[in-house]
């Protein structure tokens, strides 16, 4: 059985953590690999985050002894995967230094930017380059996006494109009765929430024209004119059950740098429950969305349409539904992922034997 040491920056609760370490644990078992997850900041961290309050410093303290623990028993693995970083605000040639098995570096956001731009940038002259050198040192690299993989493969030849998926066989379509309301949903967490504002607009001239509810899983909701606004705190037992509900699943993003080291996760649950979408055209939301299955819009104009097409067109929906489902089987399938993580597993485990 190869041994894999799984080193997440947060707890499950994270989307991240779930999506691109947790649901691989059963299948990798069954493929003599055990991968074992230890994050450093937990789900009580993110919440408290959320909340805009901060963690005691003698948790934060009890955190970091716990990671280092983790790294003095490293050696007991065959191999580790890095989940965004070790530590937050630590070199990279730290980072390096500490990981002392091969190791893959794993990410799904545009992490290279953090200590460059936005609130971390006046750290840039010591942390700027904290990523790449991480990267240059990973045995391999999986990265949630073709711009991430692209980034990647500039500082490490062994980049491997690998998309955040879902499991079809828990994401199923369930037909219900969705009543005469136009249901429009989102599904996040509060830090990307504020991406609704753009859609306030667009929702608010539908929202004249007739019946429309907003529904928003796991942040706050902005308010909406004329539209019935529902906001719903995310629960893993209770996402599918609530994605179902929807009639359209929206994904507006900015067009700015972070927004396009997004991977699209949003519009592939929805697609995964045969729901339509309509998304901003904008990085991955570009590849995940086909003509057949979804709607990209750029302009407040653009969506209005969009959401007005899907709005009068059950029929539409409903074949747009079918093909998003299709797409997520053949290409954003954990069924699909699962033997790309296995092989680069076993090649950077056989490469430290050889």
């Amino acid at each position: 059985m190869i041994k894999v040491l799984g080193l997440a920056l947060y707890g499950p609760l994270a989307a991240s953590t779930r999506c691109r370490l947790g649901q691989y644990v059963p299948g990798l078992a069954a493929h003599g690999i055990d991968l074992q997850i230890s994050h450093l900041l937990g789900d009580e961290y993110l919440r408290r985050r959320f909340r805009g309050a901060v963690m005691p410093f003698a948790a934060l303290f009890d955190a970091g002894w716990r990671r280092m623990a983790d790294l003095r028993n490293q050696c007991a693995f065959d191999a580790v995967i890095l989940h965004c970083e070790l530590f937050p605000l630590m070199p990279g040639w730290l980072e390096r230094v500490l990981l002392r098995r091969p190791y893959v570096y794993d990410f799904d956001d545009a992490l290279y930017l953090k200590y460059r731009t936005r609130r971390l940038r006046a750290l840039r002259p010591i942390l700027g380059g904290k990523f790449d050198r991480v990267m240059a040192g990973a045995a391999a690299i999986t990265a949630g996006n073709h711009l991430l993989a692209e980034y990647a493969q500039r500082r490490n030849t062994n980049t491997h494109l690998f998309p955040t998926v879902v499991d079809t066989e828990r994401y199923l379509p369930v037909r219900c009765s969705r009543g005469d309301m136009f249901t429009v949903g989102w599904i996040g967490s509060p830090s990307t929430a504020p991406y609704l504002s753009a859609l306030v607009g667009p929702l608010s001239t539908i929202g004249r024209e007739g019946p429309v509810r907003l529904v928003v899983i796991g942040g706050k909701a902005p308010y909406v004119p004329d539209v019935t606004v529902v906001e719903v705190e995310w629960q893993e037992r209770t996402e599918v059950e609530l994605i179902n509900m929807f009639d359209v699943g929206v994904m507006p993003l900015p067009d700015d740098e972070w927004a396009r080291g997004k991977c699209a996760f949003k519009l592939i649950q929805y697609m995964a429950c045969a729901v339509p979408v309509i998304a901003s055209s904008v990085g991955a939301n570009r590849d995940v969305v086909q003509p057949d299955c979804g709607l990209l819009a750029t302009t407040p104009q653009q969506w209005v349409d969009a959401l007005r097409m899907l709005r009068d067109e059950p029929a539409l929906r409903e074949v747009m539904g079918q093909a998003g489902r299709g797409r997520v089987a053949q290409h954003y399938s954990l069924q699909r992922n699962l033997p790309v993580l296995t092989k680069v597993i076993r090649e950077i485990v056989a490469g430290a034997t050889s």
